[in-house]
């Protein structure tokens, strides 16, 4: 998708500090953290939001939750981590391309 900031990133046209890449991931610090460790883990297939998710993306999707855990540990989340899928306006999404953010490293987080 030309406008879409993250496939910017995906492609390299936009810099960014990778953490994590592979054939269907790519995993970047956060420009705005709001935790010390503040990854997005986007799929290089562009879906819009979560709300978009097709059957098709079932096994991505998968793949992406398995992976959160050992990018939260190889970041330095030992202790724990939480993840958050921002969904549409209402739910605070600001680009529309499903990211999953990945946040800790900070001491115990308060309750969402």
């Amino acid at each position: 998708m030309s406008d879409c900031i993250f496939c910017k990133i995906i492609d390299g046209d936009i810099p960014s500090e990778k953490v994590y890449e592979d054939d269907k991931i790519y995993v970047f610090k956060d420009i705005a953290p709001k935790t010390p460790v503040h990854l997005l883990m986007i799929p290089k297939k562009h879906i819009a939001s979560l709300a978009e998710v097709k059957d098709d993306d079932q096994e991505l999707l998968g793949y992406m939750m398995r992976k959160v855990p050992q990018i939260a540990h190889e970041a330095g989340c030992e202790k724990g981590f939480r993840t958050v899928i921002n969904t549409g306006d209402e739910g605070g999404q600001e680009v529309y391309h499903i990211h999953i953010h990945i946040l800790g490293g900070g001491g115990k987080m308060p309750f969402a």
